[in-house]
Formats: C-alpha cells, sequence, structure tokens
C-alpha cells in the first residue's frame, strides 16, 4: 500500500478539502504534517488518517525532515510527499532529496521557483519568453531600461502569481521603488522583464512521468497585474466550453517545449502565458495545482472532482482524463473605498436575477465583513453554463452589477 504524506500548513476549509481527497484514497495510507494539533481535523477525516505530525513551521525544510522521519518510524515507509502551496514546493523537494522519497527534487524545482533560473532555462530550449535580467543593483534595473525602454516589470525572483510584481512606467517610478520596498542587493536581487501588452491566458497541464496527459486552460480579465495596481477593480477567470479553441491549442506545443525544459514530473502545473498577436509567450509556471478558482471550475466544466483526481495522480501516477462539458468561470468582488470593513453591498439581487441558475457556489460579500488583505477580494461566484458566450455574460452581469462599498 504506497504511504504519502501531505503536508497541511492549517485545517482551513481548502486544506481540507484536499485533506479530505486524500483519506478517500482506499489503496493508500495518508498521514499529515501540519501547523495544526491533531485535535482540529473533524473527527471523521481523523479516523481515516494513519499518522500526524505537528510543526512551528510548514514552510521549514529541516521541520519536514523531522516530522517525515518520525512518521516513517510510527506508521512505515514515504513513499510520495506532496503539498499545494506553491511556497512549500522546495521545502517538500528538499525533503525528497534528503530522504530517498520518489518525485521532483531541488534541482528541478528550484527551475520553477527561481523566476531568472526559469526564464534562462526557457531561451536555452528555444520557448519564447519575455525579455528579462536578474538585477542586483539600481544600477542594473537602470541598464535593463537601457536596453528595452519602459515600462518594465519588477518582481521577486521567488516570486507567487502577481504579487509584489509593479509594473513602473517612467524614470519617476523608477526613483520611487525603494518606497515600495524594492531595492535590489546582491543578496536579495530582483527580477526585471519587458513589460508585454497582451491577454494573459493560463494552461493547466496534468503530466504523468513528464509526459502532458491532459490539458485544460482559462483567460483572466483583466491582466493579474492590472488587477494588483487597480485596488478596486473587479475582474473575472474564464474557462471556455470549447476543448479544441485553437487560442489554446496553438498553444500546447510550446506548453510542452517548456514543461519538459523545466523538468516537469508527475502533477498538474499552472502555466501563464500572454498572446499577443500571432506571438505567444510563455510568463510563469508553477508546478503545483492553480489557484483563483481554477481547480473547482475545471471540477465544473469536466464534471469530474479536480482534487481528488490531484491527490490520485501524486500518489499513484494515475489520472482518467476528462471530456469538457461546460463552460465556466469565477467572477471576483472587490472593496471600493478606504474602510477597513464592508458597509454595503449593492446590486446583488439585480444580479442574480440576470444571471438566473448559472451561479453554482459563492461567497458573497456581507456587511460587517473585513476588507480582504487578498488580491481574491472580498468575494466571489463561480459560474457555469453550456456555451462560453453564456458565461462570459453572466460574468459581466455579475462584476457591472454588484458593487463593494468599504467604509
Amino acid at each position: 500500500m504506497t504511504h504519502v504524506v501531505f503536508v497541511a500548513p492549517r485545517f482551513l476549509a481548502n486544506t481540507l478539502r484536499y485533506v479530505e481527497a486524500f483519506a478517500s484514497l482506499t489503496e493508500a495510507e495518508v498521514s499529515l504534517v501540519s501547523e495544526d494539533v491533531e485535535q482540529k481535523l473533524p473527527l471523521r477525516l481523523r479516523e481515516r488518517i494513519a499518522g500526524h505530525y505537528r510543526v512551528d513551521s510548514s514552510l521549514d525544510e529541516r521541520q519536514l525532515v523531522v516530522a517525515t522521519r518520525a512518521i516513517q518510524k510510527g506508521v512505515g515507509k514515504v513513499d510520495r510527499i506532496a503539498g499545494v502551496l506553491e511556497q512549500l514546493q522546495l521545502p517538500l523537494a528538499g525533503v525528497r532529496d534528503r530522504l530517498g522519497i520518489e518525485g521532483m527534487g531541488r534541482e528541478v524545482t528550484t527551475r520553477f521557483r527561481d523566476k531568472d533560473r526559469m526564464k534562462q532555462v526557457l531561451r536555452e530550449a528555444g520557448v519564447p519568453v519575455a525579455k528579462s535580467a536578474l538585477a542586483r543593483s539600481a544600477a542594473d534595473v537602470a541598464a535593463f531600461v537601457d536596453e528595452v525602454g519602459f515600462p518594465i516589470v519588477v518582481k521577486p525572483v521567488a516570486g507567487l502569481g502577481a504579487r509584489s510584481t509593479h509594473r513602473i512606467a517612467d524614470a519617476d517610478e523608477l526613483a520611487l521603488l525603494p518606497r515600495l520596498g524594492v531595492e535590489p542587493t546582491a543578496e536579495q536581487p530582483v527580477q526585471v522583464e519587458e513589460f508585454v501588452r497582451a491577454r494573459e491566458h493560463t494552461c493547466e497541464t496534468v503530466s504523468i512521468g513528464g509526459e502532458p496527459v491532459w490539458r485544460s486552460g482559462t483567460r483572466y480579465f483583466p491582466a493579474p497585474l492590472e488587477v494588483l495596481e487597480t485596488p478596486w477593480i473587479q475582474y473575472c477567470v474564464l474557462l471556455p466550453r470549447e476543448e479544441d479553441d485553437p487560442t489554446f491549442t496553438r498553444f500546447h506545443p510550446i506548453n510542452a517545449a517548456a514543461l519538459s525544459a523545466l523538468g516537469m514530473g508527475t502533477g498538474i502545473s499552472h502555466m501563464e502565458w500572454f498572446l499577443d498577436g500571432d506571438r505567444m509567450l510563455v510568463n510563469e509556471v508553477g508546478a503545483r495545482p492553480p489557484g483563483v478558482q481554477i481547480m473547482p471550475m475545471m471540477s465544473l466544466a469536466h464534471e469530474t472532482d479536480m482534487v481528488h483526481a490531484w491527490a490520485e495522480l501524486v500518489t499513484f501516477d494515475r489520472f482518467r482524463p476528462p471530456a469538457r462539458k461546460w463552460a465556466a468561470g469565477t467572477a471576483f468582488f472587490r472593496g471600493q473605498g478606504r474602510g477597513d470593513r464592508v458597509r454595503a453591498v449593492h446590486g446583488l439581487e439585480r444580479a442574480l436575477e440576470e444571471v438566473g441558475d448559472a451561479v453554482v457556489d459563492a461567497r458573497w460579500p456581507r456587511p460587517g465583513d473585513p476588507r480582504s488583505s487578498s488580491y481574491e477580494g472580498e468575494g466571489w461566484a463561480i459560474v457555469k453554463h453550456a456555451h462560453t458566450d453564456g458565461a462570459k455574460h453572466a460574468l459581466s452581469r455579475l462584476i457591472e452589477n454588484v458593487q463593494v462599498e468599504l467604509g
């Protein structure tokens, strides 16, 4: 029987969904490592877990090694170790290397986490990417501007989506970078890239042993960087009904080349890419399940449980490719104003009247809710429709009607 360790930093609602998926694998033994005590697990899950070890920090590789060794001693040999968060991928890779556990090690995982290394590997493989450089000083940033001109994008080397990413439009904004906490040094360099004016998409790929076996994809409206730059803007992520949409299928060879160059093993990868006319550029790649509600959207569109499918995939190298039957999308509601709490929510009733039964899941913003610290905003709604245009219409009516007032 395969013994898999799942690292679940906190037993929050979304994390418990993954715990439940692993616990439902009848051919596997499942142990957990968490910062929460075992008693915080619901009893129905606690009874199905073979072992548990609490750590102070789930991002500390040393603590994960200690925990995994203890689980091996108490339960048995660990065959796989997995986690969902982007920040967990390098610590997990270190555990695999140090304890001889199958899966992606530090050398490969670094290609996904270190954005400068990622771009180097992709360029060497002939995969199209935006111009970029590693800046260890303000002079390095200025030299890059001299090469490509404004605007540029400045981001952390070990970035997470578009967080802590800044678009710099001119010399005045460049001079203000230190006020944003961005002062590149030899010890803490930053990634600088040309700004690409293009439509942004994703490509979610299931790979087994390095071979892509299934793909899905979404479109961002607007791009994540614009969302971060405009705190009040409401945005959508759309998964179209058509599996053979040429907008996406033309990208598949680039996706395959990028994953091969980076060394993707078994799992779900999340690739963000730009479409600029006929030019397609890989932006960033994560070797883990996607965020921004893409996993539940894929589940709806393909009438399957993608969380369970991922758990089965990383445990047994097994995946049953589902057919796409629906379009799906998520609308994100973001508060307007300077307050710390939601004062009022306007237009919700009208929006629901217009979209009908298209909304299948939601976390609606409510008066009194604290202001969100996440770019996902104060709430969201997921839609499903038989046609792509129907899903797009539902998303547009939601973000145009629902307004979140902060106060």
